[in-house]
C-alpha cells in the first residue's frame, strides 16, 4: 500500500531535484486539516501553513489542492487500516477480534480524536455526490472495511465463537453503519457511551 502511495505521489509531481521534506509527515499534517475543516473550507494557504511548506513546494509535489487531498486520503486510510488490523489481531478468536475492532472505533470517536472526525465519513458526506474520483475511493474503502469484518465473522464461525446462523455479509454491513455512525457522533461532540454501544452491537453475533 505504501509503495502504491509513493508511486501515486511521484506521479503527481514533475521530475526534478529530490524533495527537501518528508512526504509522510507533510501528509499527516494535511490529513489533520482536512479532517477538522473539510475539503471546501481548506485553502492552499491552510495546507501550506499546516504542512510547513512553501506554496511552490506544494504545487511541485501535488499540482493542486485536489491532488493533496487524494494523497492525504490514501495516507489516512492506509494508517487507519493498519490500526484496525492491529486491534483485531489482539483477539483470540473471531468474536474477540470483532469486539476489539468496535472498541478501536469507540476510542477514535471520543475526545480530540473524535472531534477531528473521520476523513472517510467526511468525504462521503461532503464530496462523494459531486466528485466521482473521491466517491470511488470512499466506496472502495467502505467495502474494504466491510469485507474485513465479514471475514472476521466467518473466522468466528469457523472457530466456534460465532453461531453459524449469523449472516456474515448483512451483519458486516450493519456493523459498518454502526462504526461510521460512531465517527459522526464523535465529530458532533455528542455523548458516546461506547462500551454500552459495543455490547449492543455484539448481540448481532448471538
Amino acid at each position: 500500500m505504501q509503495k502504491a502511495a509513493r508511486r501515486s505521489q511521484s506521479a503527481a509531481r514533475p521530475p526534478g531535484r529530490p524533495r527537501e521534506f518528508d512526504m509522510d509527515t507533510a501528509l499527516d499534517r494535511a490529513v489533520r486539516v482536512f479532517r477538522e475543516r473539510g475539503y471546501h473550507a481548506t485553502s492552499i494557504g491552510d495546507l501550506t501553513a499546516a504542512m510547513r511548506l512553501a506554496t511552490g513546494s506544494v504545487y511541485k509535489a501535488f499540482r493542486d489542492k485536489h491532488a493533496v487531498f487524494l494523497a492525504a486520503f490514501e495516507r489516512y486510510t492506509t494508517l487507519r487500516q493498519e490500526q484496525t488490523h492491529s486491534a483485531a489481531a489482539r483477539g483470540a478468536n473471531g468474536r474477540e477480534q470483532i469486539r476489539n475492532v468496535l472498541l478501536s472505533y469507540v476510542e477514535r470517536s471520543q475526545g480530540i480524536e473524535g472531534r477531528r472526525g473521520c476523513l472517510v465519513v467526511g468525504s462521503a458526506v461532503e464530496l462523494s455526490a459531486l466528485d466521482p474520483v473521491v466517491g470511488a475511493r470512499v466506496n472502495a474503502q467502505l467495502k474494504t472495511n466491510e469485507s474485513f469484518i465479514a471475514g472476521l465473522i466467518r473466522k468466528g464461525q469457523a472457530d466456534g465463537s460465532i453461531p453459524r446462523h449469523v449472516a456474515a455479509d448483512d451483519t458486516a454491513r450493519l456493523m459498518i453503519c454502526i462504526t461510521q455512525g460512531m465517527r459522526v457522533v464523535g465529530k458532533a461532540r455528542l455523548p458516546l457511551d461506547g462500551m454500552r454501544l459495543v455490547a449492543v452491537a455484539m448481540k448481532l453475533l448471538a
